[in-house]
């Protein structure tokens, strides 16, 4: 019996497997492995240029460890204000009318597909010394450009919408079925919110802010734009590596040792997004 059953479970998995792979020609996975090795390759080749006999002194280099630093906070600090800001937002949008939410979800989107740069010099058009904002500001003693507040203002511009959009996606899938419920049994909105909502949605949740925090530490163009690139006040680790390939600052060695740091970042936020996107079992 249990043979059998065996034999069973082997036809199925290959049934599976078929069932799988669909009825995609052959042929395609000569373009597919080509693609594939596009995108390994490079980072292969950063991984060989890494002095390892070196790593430890380049990674805690004064300059690097800095930049380092700076990464970290700023990167914290600019994923707080994006589930300040983005939680809400996100539930806004999951739960508006169609058009609504394809309106919002257009513009929460814009920063994804807009140069770094460009988002860089729109922030500087808003805070500077010379725009309505930054003149409003500049009277309460409060200056942004090129600070380190700059920096946290950047970060967070171009990952907001990480967290709303993998939010929202997680929050329109669950539905409002379970909140009706919830309400018909007399919950108000904020314990329907704290008890209902936020944890059914939390797997979208968590993965966008870990794909926000990655995204925080690791963006170059509207921080270079916006803040500048002072050391100890505005370089972060992607500023420090540019710095190090133009011939100033810090070595290459340590530029490479930044780049493996950020590299193994981005390895480890996949792993946690995809530890939380497994269903669970039934």
């Amino acid at each position: 019996m249990s043979a059998v059953s065996g034999v069973d479970a082997a036809g199925a998995m290959r049934g599976d497997a078929a069932t799988r792979a669909g009825f995609v020609p052959r042929v395609l996975a000569v373009p597919a492995i080509v693609g594939l090795a596009f995108l390994v390759l490079p980072l292969a080749a950063l991984v060989a240029r890494v002095e390892w006999s070196s790593l430890w002194g380049d990674v805690t280099s004064d300059t690097a460890m800095s930049a380092l630093g700076l990464s970290l906070l700023t990167g914290a600090i600019a994923t707080a204000l994006c589930i300040l800001f983005g939680v809400p937002l996100a539930l806004v949008i999951a739960r508006s009318a169609a058009r609504t939410a394809a309106i919002l979800r257009a513009v929460v989107t814009v920063p994804l597909v807009l140069p770094p740069m460009v988002g860089g010099v729109a922030m500087l058009f808003l805070f500077g010394r010379t725009s309505w904002l930054g003149g409003i500001l500049g009277e309460w003693g409060i200056r942004l450009p090129f600070s380190t507040a700059a920096v946290v203002l950047a970060q967070a511009f171009v990952a907001l919408p990480f967290l709303v959009l993998a939010l929202e996606g997680s929050l329109r899938a669950t539905g409002v079925g379970y909140e009706e419920a919830a309400a018909a049994l007399g919950a108000g909105r904020w314990r329907i919110l704290a008890r209902v909502t936020l944890p059914l949605a939390a797997p979208g949740l968590v993965a966008g802010v870990v794909l926000c925090f990655a995204r925080a530490i690791g963006e170059f163009g509207a921080t270079a734009l916006f803040a500048g690139n002072a050391p100890g006040v505005t370089q972060t680790m992607p500023l420090a590596i540019y710095t190090a390939f133009n011939g100033s600052g810090v070595s290459q060695g340590t530029a490479v040792a930044l780049s493996l740091m950020l590299l193994v970042t981005a390895v480890g936020v996949l792993l946690l997004v995809r530890a939380w996107r497994v269903e669970t079992p039934r």
